[in-house]
């Protein structure tokens, strides 16, 4: 009789782990989308987007509107979403952070966080601070049964969804000419120029294809965690940078590992440690200055030099 309790608590417990890693997967998926559009940015410009987090919730309410408002069909809606999120990220470069460019790294700093309580503020005043329940886009927030184990359809999406736009995204850096530009820049804009590289073209697409990330993945975030509001950005924009910074901020691979490592033990934390729970947000916090004691420079992140 204990043998066969035994064996039901062990089939309960591995149900549970295949449940939860599932779940740490999609949200690792999605933190690892958010902190690409951190590590590329600064990757170029030695620049932290704080106003990154909030971009992503801009493109919450782009697709909120588009479907719940304007019902447009979700595909055009995800699409102009992607495409908004893209020419908003490059505005806000042009306005807040190309003038500053010569300018004392603090003053590009504070522009940032000035971007960031400036969205957040536009938002709460044109859209209201009530939350909105996100739309369910082709029935993802629906469960699935994979045997005995039970999981949302967008969890089991996100993975996939990260693996072909990462592929996407080396693929553009590392075999065309807009790819060689930007890996040009980042090592030295100045000389950059003198090569005849437009490097507001190149600074404002990488802004671009940051921001459209962020739009990905708030669209599966959204169904993750269906409600919009002008404060939605704050802590998954925090977590995200903080997962940029352990894997190696400036090092797309250390952005995706560094989401990964956050979401997985995040995830498992809860599931098996239920008394914490409470401090699932300062865990966060608390790895990021146990690797940065261990190894500041991030897991797989290499030494640079500071831009003058």
């Amino acid at each position: 009789m204990h043998l066969i309790n035994g064996l039901g608590s062990f089939a309960m417990t591995i149900e549970l782990f295949l449940q939860n890693l599932a779940n740490a997967i999609a949200v690792g998926s999605l933190y690892a989308l958010i902190a690409v559009g951190y590590t590329m940015v600064y990757g170029i410009l030695r620049l932290i987007n704080f106003a990154h987090g909030d971009i992503f919730m801009m493109a919450a309410y782009f697709i909120f509107f588009g479907i719940a408002v304007y019902h447009l069909p979700w595909y055009f809606a995800c699409i102009f979403t992607i495409l908004f999120t893209a020419l908003l990220g490059m505005l806000i470069e042009r306005v807040a952070y190309r003038p500053l460019r010569e300018a004392p790294k603090d003053s590009v700093l504070v522009s940032a966080i000035g971007v960031s309580f400036l969205l957040e503020n536009l938002a709460t005043y044109i859209f209201t601070g009530m939350p909105q329940a996100f739309p369910d886009i082709m029935g993802m927030m629906s469960p699935v049964k994979i045997g005995s184990v039970s999981i949302q359809k967008v969890s089991l999406v996100v993975p996939f969804v990260l693996v072909i736009s990462m592929a996407i995204l080396l693929f553009v850096i590392n075999k065309t000419k807009w790819g060689m530009a930007m890996r040009a820049v980042s090592k030295d804009y100045e000389i950059a120029r003198v090569m005849g590289i437009n490097i507001n073209l190149v600074i404002a697409a990488t802004f671009g294809i940051g921001s459209s990330l962020a739009a990905i993945g708030v669209i599966f975030w959204g169904m993750k965690y269906p409600q919009v509001s002008p404060l939605m950005g704050v802590m998954p924009g925090l977590k995200c940078f903080v997962a940029a910074v352990i894997g190696g901020i400036g090092n797309i691979k250390g952005a995706v590992l560094g989401g990964f490592i956050l979401g997985i033990i995040e995830i498992m934390l809860v599931a098996f440690m239920p008394p914490l729970t409470g401090y699932r947000d300062a865990f966060a916090f608390v790895l990021l200055i146990l690797i940065l004691l261990v190894k500041p420079t991030g897991l797989i992140g290499e030494k640079t030099t500071e831009k003058v």
